[in-house]
């Protein structure tokens, strides 16, 4: 596939359609909307954990059945999604906060300047007035610093600068960083040059510098849908809504 640039392919991979009328709206809003699910500790992802024996006592020892249920943990816990009636009762009584706390400012231009590149204004907001990372989409969004740890674990959340010079050691663009890690062999990225910031999502499989020996194959190869912006890619999850809806249309 040849490319356009190092940023999407001359024929993307999905049709981008109409914009959605979120793009209009004022990003002030769209902050204190992305804070209001970063720091509910029920909606921060998109599925969320609640123990097997609370359901059990709640609505009875056919959780299966229950509205909401997206699967099993090995520890005992149930996995739900987000909006689910059981998780907004679960964690009614939890401290409304983050993750991980902002970056300073001072932090987020340390990190711009390991990238070499000028970061969206738009990402600079979300890790300074929202959170450093550990929320969002799929994974969620990649803390921007180095060795934040979620309370019980013991290894450190990957930084997000640290994930973006392995990948652009291993061949990817430099103009893409990588937000969030979408499962199994999927990445979201936003570039850092095209207009608006659009999130691209990269499959591993469709492009692998270890594995692939054509010499006309590429990073290009992997990429499976442009979300058109970034902005856009918020707003979605934001309001409740899946990222992966256009990818998989």
């Amino acid at each position: 596939m040849t490319a356009a640039s190092d940023d999407i392919p001359a024929q993307p991979t999905q049709d981008r359609g109409p914009g959605r009328g979120s793009e209009e709206r004022d990003d002030d809003a769209l902050m204190e909307r992305l804070r209001s699910r970063a720091w509910d500790p029920g909606r921060r992802f998109d599925t969320t954990p609640i123990p097997l024996a609370w359901v059990n006592e709640r609505y009875g020892a056919e959780p299966a059945a229950h509205d909401g249920r997206a699967g099993s943990r090995s520890d005992g816990m149930l996995l739900f999604d987000s909006s689910a009636e059981a998780v907004a009762a679960y964690y009614a009584d939890t401290p409304r906060e983050p993750l991980f706390a902002p970056v300073s400012l001072a932090e987020f231009e340390i990190a711009e300047s390991r990238v070499g590149r000028r970061m969206p204004e738009l990402l600079r907001r979300v890790y300074t007035e929202v959170a450093n990372g550990g929320f969002g989409p799929d994974a969620g969004l990649e803390c921007l610093t180095d060795g934040n740890r979620e309370p019980g674990q013991t290894r450190a959340q990957p930084s997000a600068v640290g994930v973006y010079e392995r990948n652009c050691a291993a061949g990817l663009p430099t103009s893409w960083f990588e937000l969030a890690y979408g499962g199994c062999t999927m990445h979201w990225h936003v570039s850092l040059t095209a207009v608006d910031n659009p999130v691209l999502l990269h499959d591993t499989d469709g492009w692998n510098p270890d594995l692939d020996w054509d010499p006309d194959d590429g990073p290009h190869d992997g990429l499976r849908h442009a979300t058109p912006s970034l902005r856009r890619w918020l707003w979605t999850w934001a309001d409740g809504e899946d990222v992966w809806d256009e990818a998989l249309k």
